[in-house]
């Protein structure tokens, strides 16, 4: 049997003859095109299913129904079910920091739209979740961002935050640019993956001023390159927002001056959905708020 004809016949048999089904029908579909199929599927059976005029379906058709209602009538319900189910309705990605002391604040305001919305928070650096993005396994990222989007991804540029050294307590650096001046440093380079736009651009400058720094440990988070930096094992680059966060004790705090600012931004592919333009316009709205000196004007489409 065509499974397209018993489709047919549930919604004649559901409404009560062939007009009002094609009326009701979840899809478009003309009444010649319903009557000959419905004929096809008899002709098949080698049964009549209903009488016409009046509508009443004979014993071979209430059987029938009997047959394909509990498939044809739950389908509706199982899809909600899984779409429900599959995965949840706003997936973001970031850096623990952002998830950890940020989204939380986002997220109140955004469940005052949308109370159902269910959250899954993941993890990663800017490459990573980039990644993601691609693959599809998040919907939304805020991180650090370049000029230009990713191929193939669309961005907001959100705030500019200026970048400092860090350097332990006990170093003789009182400045960065007493640092710098030596030209070449020997002291290991602490920071987070050499690929994110922050790093590319601080080394683009390095260059500009013919300073010889090689990244030599390359860690995930901004806790890990304070870590590193209080152990003694060498001089760090972070974003200045992220020591709100983090006490710095142990630590000195040098200011880049001259240095392409970190750019933080969403990141997302393809159309928005309501639910996404809310978050991010959410996210711009915060970031605006907590650090009104950093602000980037942009605004989406």
């Amino acid at each position: 049997m065509n499974i397209h004809h018993l489709e047919l016949f549930y919604y004649v048999a559901l409404h009560g003859g062939i007009s009002a089904a094609v009326r009701r029908m979840p899809y478009g579909i003309q009444q010649p095109a319903v009557s000959s199929q419905i004929l096809q599927l008899e002709e098949e059976l080698g049964v009549k299913l209903f009488e016409r005029q009046p509508f009443q379906l004979t014993t071979a058709g209430q059987e029938l129904r009997e047959f394909v209602e509990p498939f044809f009538g739950n389908i509706a319900a199982v899809a909600a079910e899984l779409r429900a189910g599959a995965r949840p309705d706003l997936r973001i990605g970031g850096a623990e920091l952002v998830l950890r002391d940020h989204v939380p604040v986002v997220m109140a305001n955004v469940r005052a739209r949308y109370p159902e919305v269910r959250l899954s928070l993941h993890s990663g650096y800017q490459s990573q979740v980039e990644k993601w993005l691609h693959e599809g396994q998040i919907d939304l990222a805020i991180t650090s961002v370049g000029a230009r989007p990713p191929v193939r991804l669309r961005q907001l540029r959100l705030i500019r935050i200026p970048l400092v050294l860090l350097v332990h307590e006990s170093a003789p650096w009182r400045s960065a640019e007493e640092l710098l001046a030596r030209k070449k440093i020997p002291e290991p380079l602490v920071a987070q993956p050499a690929e994110t736009s922050f790093m590319l651009d601080f080394q683009r400058e390095l260059k500009r001023r013919r300073i010889t720094w090689p990244q030599a440990v390359e860690v995930t988070s901004v806790e890990l390159v304070m870590r590193y930096v209080l152990n003694g094992e060498g001089f760090g680059i972070v974003n200045y927002a992220a020591l709100a966060s983090m006490p710095a004790k142990g630590i000195r705090v040098l200011p880049l001056e001259g240095f392409e600012p970190l750019t933080m931004g969403a990141l997302w592919r393809g159309e928005l959905t309501d639910l996404l333009r809310t978050v991010i316009n959410e996210v711009r709205a915060y970031s605006h708020r907590t650090f009104p000196d950093w602000a980037v004007p942009d605004q989406l489409d």
